[in-house]
């Protein structure tokens, strides 16, 4: 069942083309990852699909209801987490309308189901960055939406606080109970989470599964910098991941006597 659909989609600002004849879907429980370099598009193609930015030409169908996570939360820091979650519910009251009963307990399971249930009573400016965003991915949930979209959602969080964020994404995908559309700049995090991946490259997009297209050429011309993807296993667990090598792509970096070896671990 087709969940989320772009077709012949195109978005310019003025003279300048953001992006032309771009198709994708989504299948509802999967997972896409959406790739790119700065200023190729990224975010306004998430834009075009929360309806917030106009298609020049194309359609998108995508839910009624669309559950939205965004790189940054200004504000609430002095509110509850459980607050900051049960706005969320405030789209679907009346007018003059408070939060009943419900609505705070449909907000803490969204709270636990991601696994931020001690963080209720908490001062959302006292968490740390990647406990912030399992607060807003909470939020997201609250709305009742089947579909959920996130900006960049571990761009600026250190490991730990990434490791936190993908294993509840990587919870509900196992679930599929929601079809997760997010952009990144770390595939390693698309080849970890996604079912599909969507490369913007300058002059064109590339769509398919992410096993098939998030290949060492493909990314490696998608961010001009040489990347080699690897099995990793550890304590039984194997995972398939990318590694960039730097400075390869720079004609005057000396030689060096391992150049072009590549070992995996």
């Amino acid at each position: 069942m087709i969940h989320v659909r772009m077709t012949g989609a195109e978005v310019r600002f003025g003279a300048r083309t953001i992006f032309s004849d771009l198709s994708f879907a989504v299948q509802k429980g999967e997972t896409l990852a959406i790739l790119g370099p700065n200023g190729r598009g990224k975010t306004t193609l998430l834009k075009s699909l929360l309806g917030s930015q106009r298609l020049v030409r194309g359609q998108r169908e995508v839910p009624r209801l669309i559950g939205y996570v965004p790189q940054y939360q200004q504000g609430s820091e002095n509110h509850s987490c459980l607050d900051v979650v049960l706005m969320a519910r405030a789209a679907l009251l009346g007018m003059f309308s408070l939060p009943s009963r419900r609505d705070r307990m449909l907000s803490l399971e969204a709270l636990e189901r991601v696994g931020g249930g001690a963080f209720a009573t908490r001062l959302y400016g006292t968490l740390s960055g990647g406990e912030r965003q399992i607060v807003l991915l909470a939020r997201a949930l609250a709305t009742g939406a089947d579909l959920l979209v996130l900006d960049e959602p571990a761009s600026a969080l250190d490991l730990a606080n990434q490791d936190l964020l993908l294993g509840v994404l990587a919870g509900l995908r196992r679930q599929r109970s929601h079809s997760v559309i997010f952009t990144t700049h770390q595939p390693q995090h698309a080849l970890y989470l996604a079912d599909k991946a969507l490369l913007m490259h300058a002059d064109a997009v590339r769509f398919g599964t992410a096993d098939e297209v998030l290949t060492e050429a493909e990314l490696s011309r998608l961010y001009n910098v040489t990347l080699r993807r690897m099995t990793v296993q550890a304590g039984g667990h194997c995972q398939s991941t990318v590694c960039p090598i730097f400075g390869l792509s720079n004609s005057n970096t000396p030689s060096h006597p391992h150049a072009g070896v590549f070992h995996e671990q």
